[in-house]
């Protein structure tokens, strides 16, 4: 068995995949050790891998992002991007490398698995291979390698086929790397040659394309089809799929009786500060439908929603396990992790996202053809009603979402991974998915 490594950013979303992979490696074998911040953990000791703490200066509480960095209040799309990159994903570098560093010090690792926007790996890449453990990239966002059959990641723009496609791809790479994204970059080589003394000759937005695998956790009908894509990329589908949630029923569950339509509404467990932002427009846009509402509050009390319609029903967590095969609609501010466990069941969806990564989630629902995506962060409540009104209207939504979900369901998932990290690393045991 090997010994892994594995380092996430302190963000319930980026967390929350890696501690599927982390109890599953354990119960395999493999002697895991997971460092991330200090809030998750009672959540990794309870998968049997070893916590290690992030340093105080690569830490923060994410129950609240914007109170830790207040600068991207009001920022959205590039501008959004652009800021969580600098301030939140690689202004840590230097410390995230360090903390690894300490780490294999102390027990040496056969591989180390890092979520995609842990930027302390694009640190570590710059080193030889022989001085340095395998290094195995979790895609928990959607794909970000550059490509001449897409625009450049962050723009929210869906590829465009034949030659006009790639001729735009191509200005739009340039303008990308020189000017949207120019200062992020010569900000992330300053950082790579404090740390290392190495020099970062790649774009940093092609950061999971120097590890020497990478493993996206989606299936190919949900990512950008790319002719130029690297053999080390590997489509293992969401490895969270398996794991069922402890969250307890509510005392409403048995209002989920079929009798009407049951639309789901949430803004995950980050970005949901802000209920005007999607909860409140769909509540209030589908107060006087013939469906159920089922708001989630991702962790804030259920007090905090105030007065709510006849027609909507409300708990902090739900059983996605439970309560997506009863749903007919998922609304949602395109969290990665959520839209796949929509599609994992075939529920169509209607998405509003502009920031993070959303920006992208929200686009290849569109793409795909599994939902609507209102391109906004703050739809209005005609806007919520009417898109879920022509979801419910029109099969080709949940026709398309059952299609990507078929595909979920054949993907290799967790043995897949492992036998990834397993190659990758360089192991000579057999692992039987």
């Amino acid at each position: 068995m090997s010994a892994i490594l594995i380092a996430s950013t302190p963000v319930h979303g980026h967390v929350t995949p890696l501690l599927a992979v982390a109890r599953f490696l354990v119960a395999r074998g493999h002697r895991v050790r997971f460092l991330t911040g200090a809030r998750y953990r009672d959540a990794v000791v309870a998968t049997g891998a070893h916590y290690l703490p992030l340093p105080a200066d690569a830490d923060y509480d994410d129950s609240d992002v914007n109170a830790a960095f207040p600068g991207r209040v009001g920022l959205s799309g590039v501008a959004g991007i652009r800021y969580d990159i600098a301030q939140i994903f690689l202004r840590p570098m230097p410390a995230q490398l360090r903390a690894i560093d300490t780490a294999l010090e102390a027990e040496p690792a056969d591989a180390v698995l890092t979520e995609s926007m842990f930027l302390g790996a694009v640190a570590l890449l710059t080193r030889p291979r022989s001085e340095r453990p395998a290094v195995v990239n979790l895609g928990i966002v959607p794909l970000g390698i550059s490509s001449r059959d897409t625009a450049p990641f962050g723009l929210g723009i869906p590829p465009l086929a034949g030659p006009a496609g790639r001729v735009r791809n191509a200005l739009l790479s340039l303008a990308s790397r020189r000017f949207i994204f120019g200062g992020v970059q010569r900000e992330a080589e300053r950082l790579v040659a404090e740390s290392t003394g190495a020099r970062l000759d790649a774009f940093f937005m092609d950061a999971a394309a120097l590890a020497d695998a990478v493993v996206q956790f989606s299936v190919p009908g949900f990512e950008y089809p790319r002719s130029d894509l690297p053999d080390r990329v590997h489509f293992v589908g969401p490895v969270s799929r398996s794991a069922t949630s402890d969250a307890p029923l509510p005392e409403w569950w048995g209002d989920l009786d079929g009798s009407r339509a049951v639309v789901h509404v949430t803004q995950g467990t980050v970005a949901n500060a802000d209920y005007a932002e999607l909860i409140a427009p769909a509540v209030a846009g589908l107060a006087d439908d013939d469906v159920l509402v089922v708001v989630s509050t991702g962790g804030r009390p259920v007090s905090t929603l105030g007065a709510l319609p006849a027609n909507v029903r409300a708990a902090e967590y739900l059983p996605y396990d439970a309560l997506l095969p009863l749903t007919d609609v998922y609304v949602s501010n395109g969290g990665y992790g959520g839209v796949h466990a929509a599609m994992r069941h075939g529920v169509p969806l209607v998405v509003a996202g502009q920031t993070e990564d959303k920006v992208e989630v929200t686009a290849r629902v569109a793409w795909s053809g599994v939902g609507i995506n209102l391109r906004t962060n703050r739809p209005t409540a005609a806007a919520v009603r009417d898109a879920v009104r022509t979801v419910l209207g029109s099969s080709r939504y949940r026709e398309a979402s059952a299609r990507i979900g078929a595909e979920i369901d054949a993907s290799s998932g967790l043995p897949g991974l492992e036998a990834v990290v397993v190659a990758a690393a360089g192991a000579n045991e057999k692992v039987s998915p």
